[in-house]
């Protein structure tokens, strides 16, 4: 029997994460084995007159695909697919791995060429800038493990965390991207970190269930190269199944000088694949009022309500620092008390301290406020 859940976030997902509407088409992919929710999506694909096309992979079948291919196989796969993405409309990517470590087999030569020429095209050039998409993990048991919880209590956090109102979560969301729009300056301190940069005459988009999912995030970019100064990320974030700790950055006119983690050496292989890997595309704040804890998975550590992001990499067309990568990597530092606290400032002018939004104008960004049964 379907679990109700099931149904109500596949027409989510249809009718508001990615507004699929009549006539259009959509591409839904699945990396795993997970079909339920992939067969939900493809019916409500169709109960709004929309065309769905759909696409499995196999972790272990793709994983030997990257491993044996060189660069220009790895171009030629990625044109077929490449033509296919450019057709649609909309895309759902349903992330369902069964083992996070599951290419750890794969040379790091291989995932470089994966990135550079499979990812990055394909996904961070197009999908990313000309669909409208929605990027999701699925609740199951190697996720559980992940969180460090059963699964009946990782499916429940999922979601809640997937479906709290996003509606009100937008209202909220639009001071802050006022302020952001009139802001030059902005300085983050907290333990390891004392860091400065630009957003001037960037825009800035506030996510409330129309992209990752769960959202939850207001993003801009810094200008390329304003970024000075150190900081110290406090997440753990796998990339290409390995679990990077500690890691630390200083930064010169914009461009990572050093680097260190539990991994250097790989960290600065990944830093190296193109010139944009060291400079910074995404600027974003965590505001998800139901995730306030790491579980070790990207798409929900960087919606950490008292968190922000600042990613190495790419920047999205929206909004654009003129940084193009192959690599995108959403490096998270929380500000909340029992992770070190810390603030942040716009023009000199304190907007959020240990995680908590401090201007009055903002504070309905507070969880409190925005789990509050009270508009």
């Amino acid at each position: 029997m379907e679990d109700p859940r099931i149904r109500k976030f596949a027409q989510f997902l249809i009718r508001s994460a990615v507004g699929l509407e009549k006539g259009e088409k959509i591409l839904i992919e699945l990396h795993g084995s997970e079909t339920g929710l992939m067969k939900a999506l493809v019916q409500e694909a169709y109960a709004v007159g929309g065309k769905p096309f759909v696409h499995i992979f196999d972790y272990a079948v793709e994983g030997a695909l990257v491993q044996g291919a060189d660069a220009e196989h790895m171009e030629e796969i990625a044109s077929y697919e490449l033509a296919r993405m450019r057709d649609m409309d909309a895309y759902i990517d349903i992330r369902a791995t069964t083992n996070i470590s599951m290419w750890h087999n794969v040379s790091d030569e291989a995932q470089k060429r994966y990135r550079q020429y499979y990812w990055g095209p394909i996904h961070l050039a197009e999908r990313c800038n000309h669909t409208k998409w929605s990027v999701l993990r699925y609740p199951n048991d190697a996720m559980a493990q992940l969180a460090g919880v059963s699964t009946e209590e990782y499916e429940d956090f999922y979601f809640r965390a997937c479906l709290v109102d996003y509606d009100k979560m937008g209202r909220a969301m639009q001071p802050l991207q006022d302020l952001m729009a009139r802001t030059d300056k902005v300085r983050i301190v907290a333990p390891g970190t004392d860091i400065t940069f630009s957003i001037k005459g960037i825009p800035s988009f506030g996510m409330h269930g129309n992209r990752n999912i769960p959202d939850g995030e207001i993003y801009t970019s810094p200008v390329k190269d304003s970024v000075n100064g150190h900081i110290t990320y406090n997440v753990p974030s796998p990339y290409d199944g390995f679990l990077f700790r500690d890691v630390y950055l200083e930064f010169r006119d914009g461009k990572i000088v050093k680097a260190t983690s539990n991994n250097t050496d790989y960290m600065n292989e990944i830093l190296d694949i193109d010139e944009g890997a060291r400079y910074i595309g995404e600027f974003a704040f965590g505001v998800n009022p139901e995730i306030n804890h790491p579980i070790g998975d990207i798409l929900f550590d960087e919606k950490i309500a008292g968190s922000f992001h600042l990613t190495p990499g790419n920047s999205y067309d929206n909004a654009s620092n003129g940084n193009h990568s192959a690599v995108h990597w959403d490096l998270i530092q929380i500000q909340t008390p029992e992770y070190g606290g810390g603030e942040i400032w716009f023009d000199d002018v304190l907007i959020r301290k240990d995680g908590l939004f401090v201007l009055d104008e903002l504070k309905c960004l507070n969880p409190e406020n925005l789990l509050s049964s009270e508009e």
